[in-house]
């Protein structure tokens, strides 16, 4: 099986500072995978490489979209190229537009699959009318598919701070990835919240055919949710594997715990 996400050997330098260190992963069609390792072991800046916000210094990031008959290497793409092949993304502090609203902000998101251009939205022809249509109703479509639809009309900055995490879902899901990234999406919510998150990823797993890589420190939901687990210290891969034997990897307890494994 090809992995619809294989990277190799990724490197990322700031100066003298080795953020990403050959860093090692894979990801097969409709796994949920979770990256994780202390504060600062270069998880957020893995993603970026990913994602286009920041160029490797070295390594291949290597994409097989579901039904590809070939790879596609996608280094140092800019991130609105990489979201148009199917990469998606969400970050730690929600970047919601405020003072838009919910429907608003997923129809943003549809802006990498319209085909209108300048004429079109000048003189606002027939074919451009019904596209605009289409990206109203493909967005309610994906608010209901997240349980945001009764908060349709609402201002973003109104919603409850776990609902404003799902609307950021929302939106990614908008460009019709097949692969979404998410980064630290449980971060500040309550367990309730929490749970209702783990629901959701699942569904949009299960039901839309997308894969999951996340981010995470919230360990009961990696547990939950991951098939498997990468996990980095110091910007080094230190383990990977099952939950279950993540759990018991005597390097991933000392960078967690700074636990002496030769005691």
């Amino acid at each position: 099986m090809t992995p619809v996400l294989d990277v190799k050997k990724l490197r990322m330098d700031f100066g003298g500072l080795r953020a990403v260190n050959d860093v090692d992963l894979h990801i097969n069609e409709k796994e949920i995978i979770a990256l994780i390792g202390p504060n600062g072991a270069g998880k957020t800046t893995f993603f970026n490489c990913i994602t286009g916000v920041n160029k490797p210094t070295a390594g291949d990031v290597i994409i097989c979209p579901p039904g590809a008959t070939h790879t596609k290497r996608i280094n140092g793409l800019k991130p609105n190229v990489i979201t148009e092949k199917g990469l998606a993304r969400t970050f730690q502090n929600i970047r919601l537009f405020q003072n838009m609203t919910v429907l608003e902000n997923v129809m943003i998101g549809r802006h990498t699959r319209m085909h209108a251009g300048i004429a079109g939205a000048i003189l606002r022809n027939k074919k451009t009318r019904e596209e605009e249509q289409k990206v109203i109703d493909d967005s309610y479509e994906i608010l209901k598919k997240l349980n945001l639809e009764q908060f349709v009309n609402e201002l973003a900055k109104n919603l409850p701070y776990g609902a404003q995490r799902r609307l950021e879902i929302a939106r990614a899901m908008a460009t019709d990835p097949f692969l979404l990234l998410l980064d630290e999406p449980a971060a500040g919510m309550n367990p309730q919240e929490t749970h209702e998150l783990v629901d959701t990823i699942n569904k949009i797993r299960d039901n839309e055919n997308i894969t999951i890589l996340l981010i995470e420190h919230d360990m009961g939901l990696v547990m939950t949710l991951s098939e498997r687990i990468y996990v980095v210290d110091y910007g080094k891969l230190i383990a990977s594997g099952a939950p279950d034997d993540i759990k018991k990897d005597p390097e991933v307890i000392k960078a967690y715990l700074g636990e002496d494994t030769n005691a």
